[in-house]
């Protein structure tokens, strides 16, 4: 009861209550004492009714007059002494009032209930996102495009009151309170049945890493979505069984390595991510020296990866302090300056690189180094980190050849493995294959469908598919090819590719036509609009899945 609002009313209003029966208490025993007269000139003492009904609309200053009867001058003089006493102890509480209602605890505590209210009336499926910044607000739009609704924990009052006037339909509650603590949690719904998963976010591994333990304990089944751009707290994470782990920095390292070795596989990872089409431009990085500037969490995964690569790297850091953990090998490659000064650049071999890459995190330095490295040399490669997600960007009138947002990136990874697990799990799978297979994945999801097929997740279980679900429990052989069928024409195809099956522990990559389906089997499609109608009714209209799975139109049968 320490934090609720009732309890912070009655400890607040309990002197200006004292006061107000303490003050009315003395007005009416006076009244009570003092003998009056009636009509006919006889004594009469006031009852404790009148007394009471008396001073209480003379102490509120209404006033109705003299009752029952006009009073003598000694009850007049002690009514005048009352009417002081009283209003004064009205003043006094209603001030106490009114501060009570300024009061940013008790606003606070008010608002903590309506929170819970909103939260324990949610009965759609939510996930709970911890902390409110650009990155967030676009998952929560993200999120809700989806249907699922969002519950925001911020412990910054001003970025919560910039949620709220955000305005989001439908609405999002807000808790302002710390993140990591467990009744914030639990106040936030995570014990709920329809409570999805957690987003934690923040820039502090360390917080992160601790926020998922506390959530882990409080509900083992909660989906975690959690940051980490260290290799020890993405293993400690592993070891709490954490769903997804978002490390932007590890993305765009494997980004550069695929637009090295296998630009088609990156070309149908942005194709997922809806950042591009099928017939978009292929990435293509050059082979041969890289300049790395700043050697932070991004420059030592792309570092990595190039030596994977066997390619030649160079760094430039400013820091010497970031030196300490180098290995020898590494420190071989390290230049000591200020990455935009030319002297430095020209040391280091601008004029033989044939890529260099601005990986600090300011976004002003990034830019004045490429702007630099061009003028030495105008046919290098640029490729470019963007912090700050601003509606307008100066990088992209910077001439700029490759740019990368760790935020951006994030949102893409973490919207993706929430909204649609199957994809991200289609994309994890898929980066095990090489440059030919993709290359023969893109021709074949261009010519049956095109240029961007949109991907459709089915279950099959009595919620998502209950016709399907219902025949396999019948023991009928149901197919995957079913899917595929026209409900035009059952003998045209539509234009689908099964793109994955996940079953129990079993995924399965592109996976023939023929397998026989199983309850709980997952399947992702890459299709069009029309072919989802047909996926659709298929699983869930009795009829049209007769149709699909016989041939024959299902007779209705009326009772």
């Amino acid at each position: 009861m320490k934090n609720s609002s009732l309890f912070i009313v009655l400890q607040r209003m309990r002197k200006p209550f004292l006061v107000i029966t303490i003050t009315h208490t003395i007005a009416i025993i006076g009244l009570l004492i003092i003998d009056g007269l009636d009509n006919n000139g006889n004594s009469y003492n006031m009852t404790i009714f009148d007394a009471f009904y008396f001073v209480s609309y003379t102490a509120t200053t209404i006033g109705f007059g003299e009752t029952p009867y006009e009073f003598t001058y000694p009850q007049r003089l002690w009514v005048t002494f009352s009417i002081y006493l009283t209003v004064l102890g009205w003043f006094y509480s209603i001030g106490m009032l009114v501060s009570l209602l300024q009061d940013k605890i008790f606003i606070r505590e008010i608002q903590r209930a309506k929170f819970k209210r909103q939260v324990k009336d949610l009965k759609e499926k939510f996930i709970i996102i911890l902390g409110y910044n650009q990155i967030t607000s676009e998952i929560i739009r993200r999120a809700i495009d989806q249907e699922i609704r969002t519950v925001v924990i911020e412990k910054n009052e001003q970025r919560a009151n910039e949620l709220i006037l955000e305005n989001f339909t439908p609405s999002v509650p807000v808790l302002i309170a710390d993140a990591y603590t467990p009744s914030a949690l639990e106040e936030a719904g995570i014990k709920k049945y329809n409570c999805k998963a957690l987003v934690s976010i923040f820039e502090d591994d360390s917080l992160n890493l601790r926020i998922a333990l506390t959530s882990k304990l409080l509900n083992p089944r909660v989906r975690l979505a959690v940051k980490s751009t260290t290799i020890n707290h993405t293993e400690n994470l592993k070891d709490l069984d954490v769903e997804i782990i978002a490390n932007p920095f590890s993305i765009i390292s494997s980004e550069i390595s695929m637009a090295l070795n296998a630009p088609n596989l990156l070309k149908l990872e942005k194709w997922v991510y809806k950042i591009d089409n099928l017939e978009a431009k292929l990435p293509s990085f050059p082979k041969g020296k890289y300049i790395i500037c700043g050697y932070g969490r991004m420059g030592q995964h792309i570092y990595t990866n190039l030596k994977q690569d066997r390619l030649e790297a160079e760094f430039v850091e400013i820091d010497k302090i970031k030196i300490a953990t180098f290995d020898s090998d590494e420190k071989l490659h390290i230049t000591y300056g200020n990455a935009d000064d030319k002297e430095v650049l020209l040391k280091i071999g601008i004029e033989d690189a044939v890529c260099i890459i601005s990986a600090t995190n300011d976004d002003t330095t990034n830019l004045s180094v490429l702007a630099t490295a061009k003028k030495l040399n105008p046919n290098i490669m640029t490729i470019a980190r963007e912090n700050e997600m601003e509606d307008f960007s100066i990088f992209g009138n910077a001439k700029i050849d490759h740019i990368f947002m760790p935020s951006r990136i994030l949102i893409n990874k973490t919207t993706n493995a929430l909204i649609s697990p199957l994809s991200d799990k289609f994309i994890s799978y898929m980066c095990k294959e090489d440059d030919d297979w993709a290359l023969k994945l893109v021709k074949e999801l261009i010519q049956k469908i095109d240029k961007d097929p949109l991907l459709y997740e089915l279950k099959i279980c009595k919620d998502d598919a209950i016709e399907v679900h219902k025949a396999i429990e019948e023991k009928k052989e149901v197919k995957l090819e079913i899917f595929s069928r026209s409900l035009y024409n059952r003998e045209q195809i539509n234009n689908i590719i099964v793109l994955l099956i996940k079953r129990e522990e079993e995924t399965i990559l592109l996976p023939s036509n023929e397998i026989v389906l199983k309850p709980n089997d997952e399947i992702l499609f890459a299709c069009d609009e029309n072919a989802k109608n047909d996926i659709e009714s298929i699983a869930e209209n009795i009829y049209e899945f007769h149709y699909a799975h016989t041939g024959e139109e299902r007779k209705t049968i009326f009772k």
